[in-house]
């Protein structure tokens, strides 16, 4: 299992990186200024930050308790990414639909654009991640 220092640096690292790329370009494709997509980016990515340390907390206990193990396969690779996303979208998409005083409608295609986003970046950061940073093996209790 990972510390919750090494949780801690993945959290932010990923999130200071995916604010970098997201806010020029989501400010460009749905036509929005850097300011007010800046605002919904920090905010989306501050409630991300939480709820990514929780999320993959939990994930990993229920790793542990049913393989007794915390690595990931490709197909669990994949499980995780969509389960994080689809649990953040449905968080933001009321915040986000206030900030810009749009329809949930109009939000969730712009979420979706978002989730799609996310995941995939969240899949390629999480493997790089575990590259750069291995997980430590968890021994089997007997």
């Amino acid at each position: 299992m990972r510390s919750t220092a090494d949780r801690i640096r993945q959290a932010v690292s990923f999130e200071l990186i995916g604010i970098l790329i997201v806010t020029p370009l989501f400010a460009w494709v749905f036509d929005h200024s850097m300011e007010e997509m800046g605002v919904l980016v920090v905010l989306g990515a501050t409630a991300a930050t939480v709820w990514n340390y929780i999320f993959n907390l939990g994930f990993d206990h229920a790793l542990r308790w049913r393989r007794g193990d915390v690595r990931k396969t490709l197909p669990l690779r994949i499980v995780h990414a969509v389960l994080f996303e689809a649990t953040l979208l449905v968080l933001l998409l009321p915040i986000f639909a206030w900030w810009l005083d749009a329809s949930l409608l109009t939000v969730l295609v712009m979420e979706l654009s978002f989730a799609a986003f996310y995941m995939a970046y969240a899949f390629v950061f999480t493997w790089g991640y575990d590259i750069l940073f291995p997980p430590q093996r968890t021994e089997q209790v007997a």
